[in-house]
């Protein structure tokens, strides 16, 4: 009998246990998650009365993997857009949340006499509520559709996001001791350059490597490649000296902006089950009842600092964003519970080495019982609310209901000046990262290579020296000359002359960010000195913001990565998901874009345009025809409608109307003898005095007189063969017609 490897033991205890267990929850209606911490106890060496993992290093590398894939579907569902939609209430609430959060977490942890990077971690963990378990819970509840549930799912987002963010920096830190504020500036600094880099260069090339390759793509090899991707970004990510996870989950981020994410998030969903699971799996593992019991106080600690602390704390960070009293409380109470990203942050944590054991099935315990008592919170919300609507005096209520720390602004010019500076640093801060990433990667790849190639110094040197600032050229330009056109740039300038004083500044400054990018390169040269070797540069940015070759590389270049970033949002509008841009513009001038869809009893089916006349009828047009995922726009006068097509109509409100009422009238009435409209299948044998002996096929009309099919012809062998059109009827024939039963009676 062959040996059977340790590794596929252990994977099959795994999942069947895991596979019993999750049924049984999902019979209990209990999260799956916790039916696999339950099922890592039972096949862990904690639990005595049953089997035992054999190789637990291994089961180690899988959930790893779990951990890089559920960050990548993490990424798949998020959007950098979505973020910036959002406005400032949520990102209110989040810093609120987290930042009391996380004092109270490190906070009673030093009450314990925990050490310092115990704290650091608990406090991490504290932060972040359960993304997974809340969902679900609203999906219960049916209160996923509710104004305060997509509140609370904004903020897990955000909640999401700065999670990665803490993780990069703790495995940072961690080597360092003590973090100090230089430490953590430089981290977030890192981690922001990182993250703005790879996501240009990503949405830049990877949505056209998809594009070029759609015709190969299926299931299996969107997969492979998509997973590859996955796997490329966390090894690059884990290279410069950040987690792999957080690398997993920028391009989960990055393939979220492409047409494909949908099916990438679909064909990646069973990989994503499988190795979640073993990664849920193996936090049970670490559950130790001895560790429990000596923990018990700090487990209940916890515990009811979370409840606490989110119901009072969380909903304060709600009510500064701006809500109301009564979804402020909703919110917060919704958020009482730590969940996957706990342990995450906690097995990032043991596999450093920086924090003690008993912390992680601390932190499981404490989870499963946040999890099961979230629902009960969720429902104590509005009975809460009630006892202080009661108890507290109206003006105290009324101030709750308006308290707010987001401040606008009435001066309108100081509202201009914002939004351009704002643009303005938005791009000087990515043509200056992207900048910096092609200096760092020619003098530390070209360089070499020109000077292996090229053995007089100074010709190497000249040569290198072009090449970079030619490259970097359209990015420069871009930084200097982008948004000095913008609608508000103009209206500043015309305001006043100390307003065209200060935008002049701003030019000056971005020339001179530009004139010290291409400095630091030709400083390489070293036969100049320093003031002629500013003349040079300055010379230089000049002519590269003159150059007609220049910019049109440029607007190529942020065309393309402009496509890219609204590939996915384009083709939502040409699929019809989503209304397209225009829409917004109609609703100015008192007409909308409306969709309608053609019913398969509609009489309008089989008919064209031209015959329907919608103009002289209901005195709207017809923009656009969306038919099995293909985009018809401006039809002609001789465009058929088939059922299952989706119209987008411009009309006004009283126009589309009349339209959808015509719509929902003109259909084929139900046929009121359905029930005998049976179809029976009969075999007729035809005598020597039937009418259609001596007659072909063609002119006996059995289909057309009686209504009935000919299916065949007995030829002897007891088989039908079929007939000729041709052929005559002979006495004798056995044939097989199908027909209602009337029909067949009929020819009988």
């Amino acid at each position: 009998m062959s040996h059977l490897p340790d590794l596929i033991q252990d994977l099959a205890l795994i999942l069947v246990t895991a596979g019993i267990v999750t049924l049984i929850f999902k019979w209990l209606k209990q999260p799956v998650v916790l039916g696999y911490i339950v099922a890592g106890f039972l096949v862990s060496s904690h639990m005595p009365y049953t089997m035992s993992v054999v190789d637990e290093a291994n089961v180690k590398v899988w959930a790893d993997i779990g951990v890089l894939f559920l960050l990548f579907s993490l990424g798949l569902d998020f959007s950098f857009k979505k973020i910036l939609r959002m406005g400032t209430a949520p990102i209110i609430a989040t810093l609120v949340i987290i930042t009391c959060m996380m004092t109270l977490g490190f906070g009673i942890s030093q009450l314990f006499g925990w050490s310092q990077m115990d704290s650091m971690f608990l406090a991490g963990m504290l932060a972040m509520s359960s993304t997974t378990i809340i969902y679900k819970a609203f999906d219960d509840l049916g209160l996923r559709q509710s104004k305060f549930a997509s509140m609370v799912m904004s903020v897990l987002i955000l909640e999401d996001v700065l999670a990665i963010v803490m993780m990069v920096m703790l495995s940072t830190i961690a080597a360092g001791g003590t973090p100090g504020g230089d430490e953590i500036a430089g981290s977030l600094l890192r981690v922001a350059f990182f993250l703005i880099l790879w996501f240009v260069v990503g949405i830049f090339a990877i949505p056209a490597f998809l594009r070029r390759c759609r015709s190969l793509l299926n299931d299996e090899t969107l997969l492979v490649v998509a997973l590859g991707l996955c796997c490329l970004m966390a090894v690059i990510s884990a290279s410069v000296g950040f987690s792999p996870a957080f690398g997993a989950f920028v391009m989960g981020s990055i393939l979220a902006e492409t047409i494909e994410a949908e099916k990438i998030e679909h064909v990646v969903m069973s990989v994503k089950n499988l190795f979640g699971a073993v990664f849920f799996v193996s936090v049970g593992m670490l559950v130790s009842p001895a560790v429990l019991v000596e923990y018990a106080g700090p487990i209940l600690a916890i515990v009811v600092t979370i409840i606490v602390g989110q119901c009072v704390l969380g909903s304060t960070g709600y009510l500064l964003s701006g809500q109301p009293m009564r979804t402020a409380m909703r919110c917060g109470f919704s958020m009482t519970q730590i969940g996957e990203f706990a342990f995450i942050i906690a097995s990032l944590g043991l596999s450093l080495g920086i924090i003690s054991p008993f912390l992680y099935p601390v932190v499981v315990a404490v989870s499963v019982i946040t999890t099961f008592l979230t629902p009960y919170m969720m429902r104590a919300a509005d009975p809460c609310c009630d006892m202080l609507e009661r108890r507290l005096p109206k003006r105290v209520t009324m101030l709750l209901n308006h308290i707010t720390i987001s401040r606008g602004t009435n001066d309108a010019a100081e509202s201009l000046w914002h939004k351009l500076l704002r643009s303005i640093g938005i791009n000087v801060a990515i043509y200056s990262i992207v900048s910096v990433a092609v200096v760092f990667l020619s003098f530390t790849f070209v360089l070499p290579l020109i000077q292996s190639l090229i053995p007089i110094e100074w010709v190497a040197s000249l040569t290198f020296v072009a090449l970079t600032v030619i490259i970097i050229a359209p990015f420069l330009r871009a930084m200097i000359v982008k948004k000095n056109r913008s609608a508000e740039w103009k209206e500043l300038w015309e305001r006043s002359r100390w307003n065209q004083m200060m935008l002049i500044v701003t030019i000056v400054a971005r020339i001179a960010i530009a004139v010290g990018f291409v400095f630091y390169i030709a400083n390489r040269m070293g036969h100049f000195t320093i003031t002629l070797l500013i003349l040079v540069c300055v010379c230089i940015v000049v002519a590269i913001v003159f150059s007609r070759r220049v910019k049109h590389g440029s607007i190529k270049i942020e065309e393309a990565f402009m496509r890219n970033l609204r590939s996915r949002e384009m083709a939502a509008q040409v699929s019809g998901k989503v209304a397209p841009n225009y829409a917004n513009h109609l609703i100015e001038r008192d007409v909308h874009l409306t969709d309608f869809d053609i019913p398969s009893n509609s009489t309008w089916v089989g008919q064209t345009l031209r015959q329907l006349n919608f103009g002289k009828r209901f005195g709207v047009h017809v923009s656009s025809i969306l038919r099995a995922g293909r985009r018809h726009n401006i039809p002609g006068g001789d465009a058929i409608l088939l059922p299952g097509d989706r119209l987008q109509c411009i009309g006004s409100d009283a126009q589309l109307k009349v339209l959808n009422n015509a719509l929902n009238v003109e259909v084929v009435a139900e046929d009121p003898n359905i029930e005998h409209r049976e179809m029976h299948l009969e075999q007729l044998i035809l005598s020597d005095d039937s009418p259609f002996v001596g007659v072909t096929l063609r002119d006996s009309g059995l289909r057309e007189r009686y209504g009935c099919l000919l299916v065949g012809i007995e030829d002897g062998a007891d088989e039908l063969s079929s007939m000729s059109p041709e052929r005559e009827f002979q006495a004798g024939d056995i044939i097989w017609v199908v027909g209602e039963h009337e029909a067949i009676q009929k020819l009988k």
